[in-house]
């Protein structure tokens, strides 16, 4: 299991110092209803915007 999961989403709550996620969990999903074949096909759930 990943140790460090980074992110480029600085418009996110769970950002830390604009380069990791701090959120006890990862929640992504697919855009359809099949499997995704690339990462252009999914979603992060858990995303929550930060007061910025």
């Amino acid at each position: 299991m990943a140790q460090d999961v980074l992110c480029e989403v600085s418009s996110c709550v769970h950002n830390v110092r604009g380069e990791k996620c701090a959120a006890t969990q990862i929640y992504v999903v697919n855009h359809r209803e099949k499997d995704a074949a690339s990462s252009s096909e999914t979603d992060c759930k858990t995303f929550e915007p930060s007061d910025l």
